[in-house]
C-alpha cells in the first residue's frame, strides 16, 4: 500500500480556515482562495486533496460542488471530501459532484449500521470513515460526537472491528487533543490502528508540525497523512512533504 500525502483545505463561508480542536469560535482565516490553493498543491505534485465543508458539517447541505468541479477541471487532483454527510442522498450528491471519496464522520459513530450499508452500496473505495477520538482516564480511546461534547458508547477499536467486517478500506483518525495544535501526531495510536487493521488504509490526522512527523507515521504503518495547518503556517511545503 503506497503512502499518500493529503493536503487539506477546510472551507467556511467560501474562505480557507482552520479551527482549533474543531471549535468554530477558534477560527483562523487565510488569505489564499480555496481553488488557487488546491492548484498550488497540485502543481507541487499532490495527487489527492482533502476538502472539508465546515458549513455543511454544522448545518447540513453540501456547498462545495461547484468548487470541486472547478478543481477537477483545472487539475488532475483526486478529491476526498466531506462535511455534514447524513444521508444516502448526501453521498450521492458528493459523488455526482466529482468527489472521488466521501468522508463520513459523526454519522459513522452515531448510526454505524447505516454507514456500513453505504460501504456495501457505494463501494468501499468511495467511502472514508472519519473517527475523531480522545483517550479517557482509563486509557480507552473514546469517540466524542456533537462537536466533541458527547461520547458515543462504543470505543474506537470496537467500532473499527465492526467496520472491518463489512470491508472498510479507508479510515481517517484524528486525535482530538492534537488537532490544530502542531504538537506532533500520536504515533502510538496510528501504530495500534495499523496493527489491529492491517488491511485498512489508516490516514493520520492532527498535530503534524515537522517533516519528521510524516516519516514517523509512515514508519508505523499509516497509509497516508492529512496536512492542514502545518502547510498553511509554512512549517514545510507541500513539495517537501511529498518528498518524504
Amino acid at each position: 500500500m503506497s503512502f499518500i500525502v493529503y493536503p487539506a483545505i477546510d472551507i467556511r463561508d467560501g474562505r480557507v480556515v482552520r479551527l482549533k480542536q474543531g471549535d468554530y469560535a477558534q477560527e483562523t482565516r487565510y488569505a489564499a482562495t480555496p481553488v488557487e490553493l488546491a492548484l498550488d498543491y497540485a502543481q507541487a505534485g499532490a495527487q489527492w486533496l482533502h476538502l472539508v465543508d465546515l458549513d455543511a458539517a454544522k448545518a447540513g447541505g453540501y456547498t462545495l460542488a461547484g468548487m470541486v468541479a472547478e478543481i477537477k477541471s483545472r487539475s488532475a487532483l483526486k478529491v476526498q471530501s466531506g462535511g455534514g454527510v447524513r444521508s444516502e442522498c448526501d453521498v450521492e450528491t458528493l459523488l455526482q459532484a466529482g468527489v472521488d471519496r466521501v468522508v463520513v464522520g459523526s454519522l459513522a459513530v452515531r448510526e454505524p449500521q447505516r454507514v456500513m450499508h453505504w460501504i456495501k452500496q457505494f463501494g468501499a473505495q468511495h467511502l472514508c470513515i472519519a473517527l475523531d477520538t480522545r483517550c479517557d482516564v482509563q486509557g480507552i480511546w473514546r469517540l466524542p460526537t456533537h462537536g466533541w461534547t458527547e461520547t458515543a458508547g462504543e470505543a474506537l477499536f470496537d467500532l473499527l472491528q465492526h467496520y472491518r467486517e463489512v470491508g472498510l478500506r479507508h479510515l481517517l483518525c484524528t486525535d482530538i487533543d492534537r488537532d490544530g495544535m502542531l504538537s506532533g501526531p500520536n504515533v502510538d495510536l496510528y501504530a495500534a490502528l495499523a496493527q489491529r487493521a492491517p488491511e485498512v488504509g489508516v490516514l493520520a490526522s492532527g498535530g503534524v508540525s515537522a517533516l519528521t512527523d510524516i516519516v514517523a507515521v509512515r514508519a508505523v504503518g499509516a497509509a497516508g497523512v492529512v496536512l492542514g495547518k502545518s502547510l498553511l503556517e509554512g512549517k514545510f511545503t507541500c513539495a517537501e512533504a511529498l518528498a518524504c
